[in-house]
């Protein structure tokens, strides 16, 4: 007999996000359904604005990935109008894109991931001097002492005897599917805690260049921040200096905390080796430019389409291509004035809201009609998965050398075949590569700019098309980002000097879309099928493979319900029901 299970909100990520599952007498989902639950709104807000503006208010859609949408708005005006951006420009966005890949993956990898895998009640059992003896032999981060980890056992041991877990919360403490020894477990607690106090320093980077963080300060052209090593207020010898130490930092917790706890963890669970694919297609829009915002070929990410694990036929998008990139509403609470089995491009896309659901949180979705707020963006009428492992194949595809060493490295240390890339556990090594790359690049763009000022090059911004008047009546332009959690596109059309359209095509539309006009699931859905639970009312498989996507619905869908309807949640923080 199949049940019906609803995860609702699914929890340790931005945004609300439903699924609904159907299981089989054996407690293995057959099939899954994603829904974002709040209501979309930012392309309607931006028309009749001023582009040169559009990035201040692009970036507020979500408090984690503001400096993603800012640079893939801004290039869209550059794009539109023509803009060239000076060298030096280039290197500093690559610089705070670099340290966004890095902050953004590590939060992610303890603080929204961690707990999938780690049961922090068990770290209570732990003996202390073994766990200080793995952390010797894996790496030499120098906090590693036996007394080091009785302290931290110490305060987790008042935390949970509290009866309030705090930080810990919304987890299936003693689930059966929790693999790892308590050693193990008291290692990823203590960089848990350890993580936390370390993001004070990847983020001075982003404070250095755009003033403040989060939300820093962009423009239209170029960078804000002027080169000038004798002026107090721009950049000078001394924050040069403070941002060679933050990448420093950065990279040394790379390499000696996430990297080696990712491979002390997973071989705990090499069967997720073989869950959580789906789809097998995957997109890339680029990213790291390598003179400019322009020259697609000399970025470091390959701008990519792979279908079907086709790594030999790497096909390269074009995202004004407009009879194959399209977004569908047929199962979304939208409508389109040519029917809902239209497809239309994102230069001609529309935002016409129309709510059909149910009201939460008792009625199931009605998974045959409409049951989303996020669209259904698709290239060439394929459902594509974006992120780190869609960059980290395109990469090693394209035979980008670090690249291919460590997913090679991964690989035999894990001793499991390059098809175990294609899982859960390929997306969330995936991820901690990419890092290792994105990291390690910091060095050389950081280096690159210290050239340009000692050569004299210090210009930061071009503004020979700043005034209006200079436009073209009509233009449209395309944005690039590759976020964190994936292929990002801003498409923007300017009439009149004013934004005539303007539509956003996120990572987690892609990977969280509904249902196509096809039929077709999205990524979310497809991974979750043939997922075994052990316990399915606590389906800690289904938040482990949901969180690999690392799911941002605040930039999905950009604006929360109206209404201001609440949601109800268990002692766990999911609401878990059977239907």
């Amino acid at each position: 007999m199949a049940t019906r299970i609803v995860i609702d909100p699914i929890t340790r990520i931005e945004g609300h996000l439903r699924i609904e599952a159907t299981v089989d007498a054996s407690n293995t989902i057959t099939k899954a359904y994603s829904s974002g639950t709040m209501v979309r709104g930012i392309e309607k807000i931006l028309k009749g604005r001023d582009p040169r503006d559009a990035w201040a208010f692009t970036q507020r859609i979500c408090g984690v990935c503001t400096t993603v949408h800012s640079f893939a708005s801004i290039r869209s005006v550059e794009d539109a109008l023509s803009i060239k951006i000076p060298k030096a420009a280039n290197l500093i966005r690559n610089l705070m894109i670099a340290q966004q890949y890095v902050h953004d993956h590590v939060m992610h990898f303890y603080h929204l991931h961690a707990l999938d895998w780690v049961d922090v009640v068990s770290a209570l059992q732990a003996d202390p001097a073994q766990t200080s003896a793995i952390q010797s032999k894996i790496s030499s981060w120098p906090k590693s002492s036996p007394g080091y980890f009785s302290d931290v056992q110490k305060k987790v041991r008042t935390i949970v005897d509290s009866g309030q877990l705090s930080i810990f919360t919304n987890a299936y403490w003693g689930h059966p599917e929790y693999k790892l020894p308590p050693e193990v477990n008291l290692l990823a607690v203590t960089h848990y805690l350890e993580a936390l106090d370390w993001q004070k320093d990847a983020t001075k980077i982003h404070t250095i260049f755009g003033g403040k963080n989060p939300h820093p300060n962009f423009v239209v052209g170029g960078v804000p921040l002027p080169i000038d090593l004798n002026s107090d207020s721009a950049l000078n010898a001394e924050r040069l200096s403070l941002i060679k130490d933050s990448i420093d930092k950065m990279i040394t917790f790379v390499d000696q905390v996430y990297l080696p706890d990712l491979l002390a963890i997973a071989p705990f669970y090499l069967k997720y080796g073989s869950f959580g694919e789906g789809l097998g297609n995957f997109l890339t829009w680029g990213e790291f430019p390598g003179e400019d915002n322009s020259d697609v070929s000399k970025f470091l990410v390959p701008r990519a389409v792979i279908l079907n694990r086709d790594l030999a036929n790497v096909q390269m998008p074009d995202p004004r291509d407009f009879a194959k990139m399209q977004e569908y509403v047929a199962h979304s609470w939208y409508g389109y004035k040519g029917g809902d089995q239209t497809g239309l491009h994102p230069w001609q896309g529309e935002t016409n809201f129309n709510y059909t659901g149910p009201k939460p949180p008792y009625e199931l979705l009605d998974v045959e009609r409409k049951y989303s707020w996020l669209k259904a963006p698709r290239w060439a009428e394929t459902p594509m998965e974006v992120g780190p492992l869609a960059r980290v194949l395109a990469m090693y595809a394209r035979g980008h050398k670090q690249t291919r060493e460590l997913v090679n490295l991964v690989l035999s240390t894990l001793n499991v075949p390059i098809t175990a890339v294609f899982s859960t556990l390929g997306r969330t090594a995936a991820r901690a590569i990419e890092t290792k790359v994105f990291a390690d690049a910091m060095r050389v763009y950081y280096d690159d700019l210290v050239a340009e000022i000692k050569a004299g090059h210090t210009q930061t911004f071009n503004g020979n098309k700043w005034e209006p008047l200079t436009w073209p009546r009509r233009a449209q332009g395309f944005g690039y980002m590759e976020a964190p959690r994936g292929a990002l596109g801003h498409w923007i059309v300017i009439a009149n000097r004013k934004i005539k359209n303007y539509q956003i095509v996120v990572p987690t539309t892609w990977n969280a879309s509904p249902r196509d006009h096809k039929g077709q699931a999205g990524a979310y859905e497809a991974s979750l099928v043939g997922t075994p639970l052990a316990k399915p009312e606590w389906p800690l498989e289904v938040l482990r493979t949901i969180h690999s996507f690392d799911p941002c619905m605040a930039c999905a869908i950009h604006m929360v319900d109206t209404e201001g309807k609440e949601v109800g949640e268990t002692a766990t923080g999911l609401s878990v029901s059977f239907r």
